[in-house]
């Protein structure tokens, strides 16, 4: 059973990998994906698991308590995309497309990384990914064009993350578990997780020339609606940035999840947007109101993200991911060395399991509080991800937004990600070596 579970978990996934070519939607094959592995997981568990745990009622409390963890990111996810679909609505994002003038691909992907990279670093890099992805509509109408952009905001996402104690959830969690202090993550890692964002960008200013094409402005605005006056633009636009870039903030003082000032941030905007358009006749409100932006969220993205951590999290109560890193452990030893396979190993299954994983087999008496196995592991975890588009939750809610292929990420983005993963790496080595 346990060798069938590890099998259904990769026909799965090469299910969601060739997406179109088989023409079945990525969120069917992650839900049949992750049910089937908590089913063969409760028909095996005699030889899987032990005690308490081998019960039924313990297999229900596990799964429980893993939807928990999904749930609190979905309903972040779901909070989130709300707050930026009814920036979209109101043209809020106008304040920010209306000054970017410039139309050559070079110049302004790395303008737009740059800001994606500090920008993950103060929010959240599936957060960041969101705001950029919707950006990036309103910025460019060639497909490909837009699809290569999104992958440089994925990898510049993530690459913000890793150095940030608040960047990504891998390096929360080592910040909370007290494996990590705040000051020495991001002056550790930031250099590297520079490096990272630096060599895709050179790559792609060999590589990607020409301009962009604008979407057609007209279009937009003749869709039969009343245009947004400036003072409603910029209204909704600043409350939706205080909404996103609060949740930090909030999390600090109240000591709740994220999606809890997720929500708090989206119900505060809900009543403001309902209060501002009372007074207009319902055709011109339509589709400003939050009801009629909700329609326009992507469900089966968020559906495909529940499948597929649902199924994550079968792999690791079945003890998959813990034996894999026992098996790294033992046969590679160096921490150079595991670590980067763990990276590796992120962006095709879930970071967080990964990183739990990492933090239950090495004792803070084996590896101390700011160790170089720590922040190592919070660069790998964080950026390694980038390298396919559904190894990060910045991947996810891109490829959700934009529709993005998972073979045109492989072969167009694969290789500019691994070679940032690779060159951090070799720049945390010499800078660690030199100081030590």
């Amino acid at each position: 059973m346990y060798i069938l579970i590890a099998l259904v978990f990769v026909v799965g996934y090469l299910a969601i990998a060739l997406e179109h070519p088989l023409h079945v939607n990525k969120a069917a094959s992650a839900l049949v994906t992750g049910v089937l592995v908590w089913v063969l997981l409760m028909l095996g568990r005699d030889g899987l698991l032990s005690g308490e745990h081998a019960a039924p009622e313990g297999i229900v409390h596990q799964l429980l308590e893993h939807l928990g963890d999904i749930a609190s990111i979905l309903f972040f996810l779901l909070g989130a995309m709300t707050v930026v679909e009814l920036i979209d609505a109101h043209e809020g994002f106008r304040v920010i497309t209306d000054r970017i003038t410039g139309t050559n691909k070079v110049t302004l992907m790395w303008m737009l990384s740059i800001i994606t990279f500090f920008l993950s670093a103060a929010l959240d890099n599936m957060t960041t990914a969101i705001v950029m992805s919707a950006l990036l509509r309103k910025l460019i109408k060639d497909k490909n064009d837009l699809w290569t952009f999104a992958g440089m905001v994925i990898i510049a996402a993530n690459a913000g993350g890793a150095w940030s104690p608040i960047g990504d959830v891998t390096t929360i969690m080592l910040w909370i578990g007290g494996q990590v202090t705040a000051v020495n993550i991001i002056l550790k890692l930031i250099v590297p997780s520079l490096i990272c964002l630096l060599l895709p960008l050179l790559w792609f200013t060999f590589t990607f020339k020409g301009t962009i094409q604008r979407p057609d402005v007209s279009e937009e605005n003749n869709a039969g609606h009343s245009p947004v006056s400036p003072g409603q633009q910029r209204l909704v636009f600043t409350l939706g940035l205080v909404a996103l870039l609060g949740v930090p903030v909030f999390k600090t003082y109240t000591h709740l999840p994220p999606y809890m000032g997720i929500l708090l941030g989206l119900g505060v905007l809900w009543i403001v947007t309902e209060l501002m358009h009372k007074n207009s006749i319902e055709t011109d409100k339509g589709h400003l109101a939050v009801t009629s932006v909700l329609r326009r969220i992507d469900v089966p993205s968020v559906l495909f993200f529940l499948g597929i951590l649902t199924a994550v999290s079968g792999l690791q109560v079945a003890g998959h991911l813990t034996d894999m890193a026992v098996v790294l452990d033992r046969n590679l030893g160096n921490i150079y060395a595991v670590n980067s396979v763990i990276g590796v190993l992120s962006s095709v299954v879930d970071n967080v399991p990964l990183v739990a994983a990492s933090m239950g087999m090495y004792p803070m008496t084996q590896f101390h509080v700011d160790h170089p196995f720590w922040e190592l592991l919070a660069y790998c975890a964080g950026t390694g991800g980038s390298i396919l588009i559904i190894g990060s939750a910045a991947g996810v809610a891109t490829m959700g937004i934009l529709g993005i292929d998972f073979l045109w990420y492989l072969r167009r983005m694969a290789f500019p990600a691994m070679l940032g993963y690779v060159g951090g790496i070799i720049t945390f080595w010499l800078m660690w070596h030199n100081l030590h």
